[in-house]
């Protein structure tokens, strides 16, 4: 066995004494009676028992080799010995596929993949066509989120006319979805003829994406004394009042500027709840921000750039064409893709990603 072979076998036996270490901490009355840190470690083993069949099948074959190869130097018994060289080839054909599989899985992983994702979608240049187009997506990746399990809690909307969407803001609670999603942060341009176009020319409009991790309470900490609480009427498409109460609540985080506004529910507590939520993340990701500029001067990366006005995607619906343009791959398939199919586009940017992280991990 090679030499980066045994450092993977020591690395995978390292991780499974540290799920039984977190089994430990999470029976630990003081841990268990901590929501927050036993969200954080509960994520932590269940990203490692995801893995875990691929972990210990790793370990067997390995093992499976180490016994083969120990019965040849011991055994006289020529069927003994056929049958030990029969395990040997029938291994070696599997251990290359596991080792990469092992190779992608030991990459050391952000620990913000794991969180929650805040998703905002902002109608960009094209008028209402680029609305509707924000509408798309907000479609696409619900219909997406729904095929893996989690959730969605809408945390600020801002509809136009015909169904577009000027601007949402969305939760979406599920394990590893900020590490699923976070390359969707870009602009997205679609091309194809508007709803609005009476003689068949095609337009290209634009909206944009961002995704945040969800910040933790105990991750930013705000005090009341910085906040500016304006409440007002609720308003729907065009401006008008559609309530009388004053539902609408904007909060100004003083020191950094930062301006939030919720208006979707009746009530005005829980308008203030996720005009809450929005302001820790905006905050959280400013501070993310900072760190990230200085990790950027170490690794660039070809997926996740860290520049969100960066043009991402191409929706051709004239050629049913879809291409991801940082790493140059076109899917004609835009039918099922616009319709929440995103699982090859998300994998081949998470591949690449790890390719790229590969190559400084020492992995």
């Amino acid at each position: 066995m090679s030499e980066n072979n045994q450092i993977m076998v020591e690395k995978v036996k390292a991780l499974l004494i540290h799920k039984k270490e977190l089994e430990e901490q999470m029976a630990d009355p003081s841990v268990s009676s901590d929501p927050s840190q036993m969200e954080k470690l509960g994520r932590e083993y269940n990203n490692i028992n995801r893995n875990l069949p691929t972990y210990k099948k790793f370990l067997d074959v390995n093992q499976a080799l180490l016994d083969a190869a120990q019965l040849l130097q011991t055994e006289t018994d020529q069927e003994m010995l056929g049958m030990a060289h029969e395990e040997i080839r029938e291994n070696e054909v599997l251990l290359p596929e596991l080792e990469q599989q092992v190779k992608y899985l030991l990459v050391p992983r952000d620990p913000k993949d794991q969180k929650n994702a805040v998703v905002e979608i902002r109608a960009g240049t094209g008028g209402t066509e680029a609305g509707i187009f924000a509408a798309d997506l907000y479609r696409m990746y619900t219909h997406y989120i729904e095929t893996k399990g989690w959730k969605i809690e809408i945390l600020s909307s801002n509809f136009g006319d015909v169904g577009a969407i000027k601007e949402i803001i969305f939760m979406v609670n599920g394990d590893n979805a900020y590490g699923t999603l976070k390359f969707e942060s870009g602009v997205h341009r679609v091309q194809r003829v508007p709803q609005t176009e009476a003689q068949g020319r095609v337009h290209t409009s634009a909206a944009s994406v961002a995704i945040f991790p969800e910040a933790d309470e105990f991750e930013v900490d705000i005090n009341p004394n910085d906040l500016r609480i304006d409440l007002y009427c609720s308003s729907g498409p065009g401006g008008q009042s559609v309530n009388t109460t004053y539902s609408a609540v904007r909060i100004v985080h003083i020191p950094s500027g930062v301006t939030v506004t919720c208006q979707d529910e009746k009530s005005q507590q829980k308008n203030k709840a996720k005009a809450m939520k929005v302001l820790q993340t905006r905050l959280y990701e400013q501070k993310l921000a900072e760190v990230e500029a200085e990790e950027s001067a170490a690794r660039k990366s070809m997926v996740s750039t860290g520049d969100r006005s960066a043009k991402i995607r191409t929706y051709n619906f004239p050629q049913n064409r879809v291409t991801d343009h940082r790493i140059n791959l076109t899917l004609y398939n835009l039918e099922g893709v616009i319709n929440g199919d995103l699982d090859q586009l998300v994998d081949a940017l998470s591949i690449a990603d790890l390719d790229e992280q590969m190559k400084h991990s020492g992995v």
